[in-house]
């Protein structure tokens, strides 16, 4: 699937509530903060909210510096982000401000809200996405025939818990703001969901004014062939461990990265490392875990290329030792050619063991540039 990087962005007070239950819109942030997200929307695609806060908070959800702007066109960008609304029942009011203020729009809605919308003369392009909303549909939908590489999403917070838990967020940006709303019926940031994505990783804290910006990164791997935010963010690491393998004439420069269901690393290698000029990136990996820990059996091996099936250097391909781990999940960027060995087929060799293999091809550029002088591409 070819979607868009998901930015999820919010502001909570201390308990974790994203307004209060008063007629007016409470105010989270500061001056310095809503210059900070004015810069973000200025750096992405489209901007995201659901139906609810199109209801509650009337929001315009523009880029409002003059000088952001301009630099967008000079860049050869519109001025303003894509605008994407998102509801179920299509059931908007045609007067808001979101319609009639910016650039283009686009409502994702239901077979039947679809109808709705366009009874109501809504200012938008519909698109249905079947009797229900469909997440990874809408994302594919936004990345392929909308162009969108950058996807800021700003509410609300069922769409948030929806992204999080289906495992579509690359990054969650929160601000924490300093105040106590404390009452029950206030919406909160995430509601009840499935969330069996682990830790996430900290990738960034700072005081923006007197509230405090966190950045967050999903760590877990995904689950079957559905691949999740953190599988984008492992197999990028394993193309990057891929360019520091010493050069070769004769093999592939290949990286590896093994990760736990939780999105801890267990273990990270590289073609040719540690002075062994035939020692493969999966085979390196593999050589750091400890063959009894029972996480290696929901683990997941991502590898810059498709790991091995045969090989002259070893008397067991890399297939057969990520099998031989345990491992039933791996995600590769790029399919081994016939350079070294004809009709090489690992992932044939994991499927018949029982493992699933995942292909990200939107990686395999990054996987062939240490390799060019081999593959002449």
């Amino acid at each position: 699937m070819h979607r868009p990087y998901v930015l999820l962005s919010a502001a909570v007070s201390l308990d974790g509530y994203l307004d209060d239950t008063g007629p007016e819109r409470l105010l989270l942030s500061g001056p310095a903060d809503f210059d900070r997200v004015d810069e973000v929307r200025a750096g992405v695609d489209a901007i995201l909210v659901g139906a609810g806060t199109i209801r509650a908070d009337n929001p315009r959800l523009l880029v409002n510096s003059p000088e952001r702007r301009a630099a967008r066109i000079r860049e050869g960008r519109p001025a303003y982000p894509l605008k994407v609304a998102v509801s179920g029942s299509g059931d908007l009011d045609p007067a808001a401000r979101f319609w009639h203020t910016g650039g283009e729009k686009v409502l994702y809605t239901t077979d039947r809200g679809a109808g709705r919308a366009r009874a109501l003369g809504l200012a938008a392009d519909v698109v249905p996405l079947g009797p229900e909303l469909d997440w990874r549909r809408l994302l594919e939908h936004l990345g392929t025939v909308r162009g969108v590489r950058r996807l800021m999403v700003e509410g609300g917070g069922l769409i948030h818990t929806q992204l999080i838990t289906q495992g579509l967020a690359d990054e969650l940006q929160l601000v924490l703001a300093p105040l106590f709303v404390g009452d029950p019926d206030a919406p909160r940031l995430f509601g009840p969901g499935s969330y069996q994505g682990g830790r996430l990783r900290l990738v960034e804290t700072r005081p923006v004014g007197d509230v405090v910006l966190m950045r967050y990164e999903p760590t877990a791997p995904g689950t079957g062939t559905v691949a999740s935010a953190a599988d984008h963010h492992w197999l990028a690491l394993a193309c990057a461990l891929a360019a520091e393998c010493p050069p070769s004439g004769t093999a592939f420069s290949v990286g590896a990265v093994v990760v736990a269901a939780d999105g801890t690393e267990l273990a990270r290698g590289h073609s040719r490392e540690g002075g062994d000029p035939v020692v493969h990136a999966e085979e390196a990996a593999l050589a750091r875990t400890d063959p009894a820990d029972p996480r290696l059996a929901g683990a997941t091996v991502y590898s810059s290329l498709e790991p091995c099936a045969r090989r002259a250097s070893r008397p067991v391909p890399c297939a057969r030792l990520i099998l031989d781990a345990g491992v039933r999940r791996v995600v590769t960027a790029w399919r081994e050619p016939d350079t070294f060995v004809a009709g090489a087929d690992g992932s044939g060799v994991l499927r018949d063991g029982g493992a699933t293999v995942v292909v990200l091809p939107e990686y395999e550029e990054r996987a062939k540039a240490p390799n060019r002088h081999l593959t002449g591409g």
